[in-house]
C-alpha cells in the first residue's frame, strides 16, 4: 500500500524528518529560502499532509488547492499565517506545537531583558570597534534589574515563565492579559488595566498573541504612558507593537530601549529601528535551541501522524 504523501516547506532538524519518514512519503519543497506562495499552490494539489512553518502563508487559496488535504502541521506555537476558517470549512485539521517551546523563550526573553538593560550589545560593538581606551565611570550606564517591577502582557504558557525568572532578581510582578483578564496563578502578581501597567513597570515583556484585539496593542498612546526610563521586550509577534512608532519613541527617547526577536513586516524592519543605539535586535530565534527545535519538529510530524492515521493529534487548532 501506498505511504500517504506530506508536502515540508522547508528544512526542519533530522528528529522530525526522520519520524514523518516512518509514515509518510515525504517531499521538502525546499532546503534554502522560503517556498513561494504561487510554487506552494502549483504543488499542493498531490499531497495528502501539508507541514508548514509560521513564515508561510496558508491562505484559502493555498488550502483551495489542496484538493487531498487532510491535515495542515504548523511548526509553530502561532497559526495566524493560516486561514482557519477556510481550513475549517473543509474539514482540514490544523494543528501547531505549543508549550514546547515555552522555557527556551522564556530564556531568550531575559536574554533580551538583560542585554537592553545593561547595554552588553552596544559595548560589544564599542569594544570590537577599538573604542575601549580605560575604564570610565560614566561608561556605557545601564539600568540595573534586581528589585524593580516587570510588567508582562499576556500571562499564559510563556509569559508565566518569564515571571518565574523574576523572582530571583526580587522584581514586583505585574500583569494585563488581554484574553484572560481573571486569572488565578501560582505566585503573586498584581493584575493590572493596561494603563496601569505601563505607567509602573521598568520592563514591559509582551507575550500575546496575534489577534484583532492585540494588533497595534502598543502604539503611540501607549508609549507615551511608559516612563522614560522603561525597556519593552518582544518575544511574541510583531505587529502587536506599532513599529513605526516605537522607532520614533526611541529616537526622541520617550522609552529607554527596546529588545526585539519579533518584527511587524518581517523580515524587513521599519526604516531606522536598525541604526538605533538603544535596540537590542535578533533574528527572530525565541525557539533557537537544537533541543527545543527538535522537539517542535517531533510534535508537528506525530501531529500529522495522528491526523492522517485517523487518531486525536497532541494539538488540534480546528
Amino acid at each position: 500500500m501506498d505511504k500517504p504523501r506530506i508536502l515540508v516547506t522547508k528544512a526542519i532538524p533530522d528528529a522530525g524528518m526522520q519520524r514523518l519518514q516512518e509514515v509518510f512519503d515525504v517531499s521538502l519543497g525546499t532546503k534554502e529560502g522560503s517556498l513561494g506562495h504561487r510554487e506552494l499552490i502549483s504543488l499542493i494539489p498531490g499531497f495528502d499532509a501539508l507541514y508548514c512553518l509560521l513564515t508561510d502563508k496558508i491562505d484559502s487559496r493555498v488550502i483551495e488547492a489542496g484538493k487531498r488535504l487532510k491535515c495542515i502541521s504548523n511548526m509553530a506555537v502561532g497559526f495566524n499565517n493560516i486561514d482557519l476558517e477556510a481550513a475549517s470549512q473543509r474539514g482540514i485539521a490544523v494543528c501547531n506545537t505549543p508549550g514546547v517551546l515555552t522555557q527556551t523563550t522564556a530564556d531568550l526573553t531575559w536574554a533580551l531583558l538583560m542585554a537592553t538593560a545593561r547595554r552588553i550589545v552596544e559595548s560589544d560593538r564599542f569594544l570590537r570597534a577599538g573604542k575601549f581606551q580605560e575604564w570610565e565611570p560614566l561608561l556605557h550606564l545601564g539600568q540595573d534589574v534586581y528589585g524593580k517591577t516587570l510588567g508582562i502582557i499576556g500571562m499564559g504558557r510563556i509569559g508565566q515563565a518569564v515571571a518565574r525568572r523574576a523572582w530571583g532578581f526580587n522584581m514586583r510582578l505585574i500583569y494585563f492579559d488581554p484574553l484572560a483578564p481573571d486569572l488565578s496563578l501560582p505566585f503573586p502578581a498584581e493584575a493590572m488595566s493596561l494603563e496601569e501597567l505601563l505607567k509602573a513597570s521598568d520592563f514591559i515583556s509582551i507575550h500575546t498573541p496575534l489577534t484583532p484585539q492585540t494588533l497595534h496593542l502598543i502604539g503611540p498612546r501607549e508609549l507615551n504612558m511608559m516612563k522614560s526610563s522603561a525597556i519593552l521586550i518582544n518575544t511574541s509577534r510583531g505587529p502587536v507593537i506599532d513599529e513605526e512608532a516605537l522607532t520614533q519613541a526611541l529616537k526622541k527617547g520617550v522609552i529607554a530601549a527596546a529588545g526585539l526577536d519579533v518584527y511587524e513586516h518581517e523580515p524587513e524592519l521599519t526604516p531606522g529601528l536598525k541604526d538605533l543605539e538603544n535596540t537590542v535586535l535578533l533574528a527572530h530565534i525565541g525557539s533557537a535551541s537544537i533541543e527545543t527545535r527538535s522537539a517542535m519538529a517531533v510534535m508537528a510530524a506525530e501531529n500529522a501522524i495522528a491526523i492522517i492515521s485517523g487518531k486525536q493529534a497532541i494539538s488540534r487548532v480546528v
